[in-house]
């Protein structure tokens, strides 16, 4: 299995990019957001997802390995192919799709072409867990503007303690619900005793 492609930037447009390695030159379907952040280099290393059907063999490639893991989190979810996890990465950043999940906006996912009500509902319902659970998704997500810097100390606190980070996040969560104007204190000892 390929995991990335390093090498020479032939071609480049807001769909695909060719990129030489080794005197061959491989056809790799992107989204804008890999676009973006291949503009303006010569040579790069992208990161493949490969897509193998009886009829289809392509080759889809991310800036980074964040975003690869999103795409295969998405296509996961029944009724997600992979053009439409494309176009997803393609209408929002990476963050923007994961605090949507989190935050459980329906009507921001509904805002990519091609996505219903029905499969943007399957999509929070199947990937919540496993965006909080994951790498990529960001403790701020979870908190109002207000309680973010507090919160995100707090968990940084409780992960150093031990904690994995979803059950923090989660804790956290139901802390700030139940105590909105919590102090960092405040915070940590209740959510110690959830945990």
């Amino acid at each position: 299995m390929i995991d990335y492609i390093k090498g020479k930037i032939i071609e480049l447009t807001p769909t695909y990019t060719v990129v030489e390695c080794c005197g061959i030159g491989y056809m790799i379907q992107i989204s804008l957001q890999t676009f973006s952040a291949l503009e303006h280099k010569s040579e790069a290393t992208v990161y493949i997802h490969h897509y193998l059907r009886e009829d289809d063999e392509q080759f889809y490639g991310f800036s980074g390995k964040e975003e690869r893991e999103l795409f295969r989190l998405l296509i996961g979810v029944s009724g997600i192919g992979v053009s439409t996890a494309q176009m997803m990465l393609s209408s929002l950043s990476s963050d923007e799709i994961r605090n949507a999940i989190i935050s459980e906006d329906i009507n921001r996912i509904k805002s990519v072409k091609g996505i219903g009500l029905k499969t943007a509902q399957r999509l929070i319902l199947e990937l919540k867990d496993k965006v909080v659970k994951g790498t990529g998704s960001s403790t701020s997500a979870l908190f109002s503007a207000g309680t973010n810097a507090i919160a995100e100390e707090a968990a940084t606190a409780l992960v150093l303690l031990g904690f994995t980070k979803a059950n923090v996040n989660k804790a956290i969560s139901a802390v700030l619900k139940e105590e909105p104007g919590a102090n960092i204190e405040q915070i940590i000892k209740l959510a110690l005793k959830k945990l």
